[in-house]
């Protein structure tokens, strides 16, 4: 969300122009779908009363957008500081504009293991959320800038070792992400029919890993079980009218399975009530106007407890107070669609039901009840339910994968670190040269703009070091990180060949309303682009490289049962 304080706003509409994503609009411009924003503004500042510790009144909206469009840059020293990026989603993106826009003489190489970057912008949003996509417009002219360099198809770990990057960096930064699911760790969750909301979102979304993948969606009802927005996602893509997905990016195979899909009610079920859902508001607030789908709420489960109204009282939110009126409000309407989504909660999965697939799951009741440290949990009333269903996906969080030769902290599912400089865990000493931002760093939390803060801490420790001579200068030259590259992966893509991808699928799409038909096949896009390089340079097929660009060995696919 984006908040603009009206006692200060003097309509210059400067902030309109400069808005990345086309988020702000004027108030006299809200439609019925998003009268309740002004509402949601206004909770906000009547919680937020300053901007670091000055009143709203004294920052004009210019004022900000002249210091968004003109970072603070600091002297360079005459030397290059040459840092390497692995990941190119949005926390990596971010961290490169960072270090581009504060220091003159940068080199950025951002390693990304598929031939498309993006990370989960392109892979993890909605189709039906194109808007939130618009963020790519600012990634790429951070990757266009002077200084910029990519290594698409390029995985670290395997092509380039940990090692190697340092060898050949001044700094590398980790911005990895987060992609392996958290499990139920309940009875029955391997059964077929039983899967990660992660593996679903990716096989809607295109992503090459779940290209095979299939889901049964011949039930009429699914159950999601996770009160986040992923979890909201995925019930309202299961609902969506296909003629209207269809307009998207989604991918084919998606459109042609969820086409023959009798799923008509998706429940999503959450541990906790309305009010500590992870959901954000606009998601929720989203779904009540859904066309042709109604959204249901057991007005029981959406009357406040006693002890989220003690919790409120002491400690005011108005997002969460917030989410509870939108519940309750749903909680008054009238069924009129056949397809709905219902929003479940204070239950906790036990038992996936069924012996060769999913029959239904059997759900614990909850009550909330305060912990010693007053936090407010969940706890099992020793009510047990069974609800009857054929399809199950868990959206219940995720986990961060370690990489090699960096330090891991299990537990947490994250590098250690102390404001994104990499950390031993045995003794918290910094690991020179090492940083991380995003998920991988701070752990699955905030939305796509939360990025953005948590770059610029851990680029603001990166120069630091840098400036004090905590960095030890690369061993090798850029020439020979080319070099190297080309050696261990031939294929590896830069930005024109993204491009040639690029243009290749919204080509694709001419002539319907959808903005890109996807490749989800990597030799695919290989092949594409080989074919454009040969055609660019006039050279024959055998000219151009010794190895057969289709011939490509594609990512091994996820867990076990996705399939």
């Amino acid at each position: 969300m984006l908040y603009i304080d009206p006692r200060s706003c003097v309509d210059c509409g400067a902030c309109i122009q400069a808005c990345p994503v086309d988020a702000i609009v004027p108030h006299d411009e809200l439609t019925p779908h998003t009268t309740q924003y002004a509402e949601l503004n206004a909770l906000y500042f009547a919680h937020n009363s300053t901007i670091t510790g000055r009143p709203q009144t004294e920052i004009g909206i210019s004022q900000l957008v002249s210091q968004r469009q003109h970072p603070n840059t600091q002297p360079t020293p005459s030397t290059t500081l040459r840092v390497a990026i692995v990941g190119s989603g949005p926390s990596a993106c971010y961290a490169a504009e960072e270090l581009l826009t504060r220091r003159s003489n940068v080199e950025v190489h951002m390693f990304e293991r598929l031939p498309t970057p993006w990370g989960l912008v392109r892979a993890g949003v909605a189709p039906d959320h194109p808007d939130t996509k618009d963020v790519i417009r600012s990634f790429e002219n951070t990757v266009t800038r002077t200084g910029f360099h990519f290594h698409l198809n390029v995985e670290v770990g395997k092509d380039i070792t940990h090692e190697e990057l340092l060898n050949h960096h001044d700094a590398v930064i980790y911005a990895v992400g987060a992609h392996r699911d958290r499990r139920l760790n309940i009875p029955g969750e391997d059964l077929p029919g039983s899967h990660s909301a992660t593996d679903f979102v990716a096989w809607y979304n295109g992503h090459p890993r779940a290209i095979d993948y299939t889901f049964d969606l011949s039930a009429e009802r699914a159950v999601v079980v996770g009160n986040g927005n992923v979890a909201l996602d995925v019930a309202r893509i299961l609902l969506t009218d296909v003629d209207t997905l269809s307009r998207t990016d989604a991918a084919d195979h998606a459109l042609a399975a969820l086409a023959e899909s009798r799923i008509n009610e998706v429940v999503v079920l959450g541990r906790r009530g309305p009010a500590q859902a992870a959901y954000t508001t606009p998601e929720l607030l989203a779904l009540g106007h859904l066309r042709g789908i109604d959204v249901s709420v057991d007005p029981a489960e959406a009357e406040l407890d006693a002890h989220t109204t003690a919790w409120l009282r002491d400690h005011p939110d108005p997002t969460a107070q917030f989410k509870a009126s939108i519940a309750a409000e749903y909680a008054t309407r009238v069924s009129r669609h056949r397809r709905r989504i219902a929003l479940r909660y204070h239950g906790s999965p036990v038992e996936v039901l069924g012996t060769d697939r999913v029959r239904g799951l059997s759900i614990a009741r909850n009550e909330l009840v305060t912990s010693p440290g007053g936090r407010l949990e969940a706890a099992p009333t020793g009510k047990v339910e069974e609800l009857d269903c054929g399809l199950v996906l868990r959206s219940v969080g995720y986990r961060g994968e370690p990489v090699q030769g960096v330090p891991f902290d299990e537990a947490r599912a994250l590098i250690p670190n102390q404001a994104g400089r990499a950390v031993n865990p045995a003794g918290g000493s910094p690991v020179a040269g090492v940083y991380t931002t995003g998920w991988i760093k701070r752990g699955p939390s905030g939305v796509i703009g939360t990025n953005k803060k948590c770059a610029k801490e851990t680029i603001a420790g990166l120069l630091a070091d840098h400036d004090a001579g905590r960095l030890t200068a690369p061993a090798q030259n850029i020439e020979s990180l080319e070099s190297l590259i080309s050696r261990r992966q031939p294929r590896a893509l830069d930005y024109p060949d993204w491009r040639t991808i690029d243009l290749h699928e919204q080509a694709s799409a001419a002539g319907t309303p959808r903005p890109r038909v996807k490749l989800v096949d990597i030799g695919e896009m290989l092949a594409i682009v080989h074919a454009s390089r040969v055609r660019d340079s006039a050279l024959t097929p055998a000219k151009a490289g010794t190895r057969a660009w289709e011939e490509v060995q594609v990512p091994a696919p996820g867990p076990p049962g996705a399939k």
